[in-house]
C-alpha cells in the first residue's frame, strides 16, 4: 500500500509538513523497493535513508520545540526516542537476518502506523502551539 499525502496530514506548519511529506516519500520508497523485488542491498539502502531521515526530522522538530518553549517538549521527545529505538532495533534485525518478507512488512507497518498516528495527534498539537506563539492562529 502506497501512502498519499493529503489535507488530513497537514499540520499547518510548513517546516513540519515539508519533512512529513519527505518521510511519506521515503516510506513509499521502501514499499516500492520491496514490491519491485529489489535485492537486499537496495532494500537496506532505502531503509537506511528512511532511518536517517526520521532522525533528522526528529532533531529539527525538537529544535522547533525548544525555540518556541513548547510545554510538552519532554513527553514529545520521549515518543521520538522510543521510536528511534524501535527503528534501530528493526534495522539491526534486518541487517542481521536479511530483509525477509516478514521483517520488511513489519517495518513498513510499524513506521506507517506510528508516523500517521504521531502526525495526527502530537504533531498537530505542536504545530498549533507554534502557530499560536507566532501569532498565526489560535490553539485548537
Amino acid at each position: 500500500m502506497i501512502y498519499s499525502w493529503d489535507a488530513s496530514l497537514e499540520t499547518g506548519n510548513d517546516i513540519i509538513d515539508t519533512q512529513h511529506k519527505q518521510l511519506i516519500e521515503a516510506l513509499n520508497g521502501l514499499i516500492l523497493a520491496y514490491q519491485g523485488g529489489k535485492g537486499p542491498d537496495e532494500l537496506l539502502r532505502t531503509l537506511d535513508f528512511l532511518s536517517a531521515y526520521v532522525i533528522r526530522h526528529f532533531t529539527d522538530e525538537e529544535a522547533l520545540q525548544v525555540q518556541y518553549n513548547y510545554p510538552d517538549y519532554q513527553r514529545h521527545r520521549l515518543y521520538h526516542n522510543e521510536f528511534r529505538r524501535t527503528i534501530e532495533k528493526l534495522s539491526a534485525e534486518i541487517s542481521e537476518k536479511g530483509p525477509t518478507d516478514e521483517l520488511i512488512l513489519v517495518t513498513i507497518k510499524t513506521v506507517a502506523d506510528w508516523l500517521i498516528h504521531h502526525i495526527k495527534s502530537d504533531d498537530f498539537k505542536l504545530a498549533a502551539y507554534i502557530n499560536f506563539m507566532s501569532g498565526r492562529s489560535p490553539i485548537l
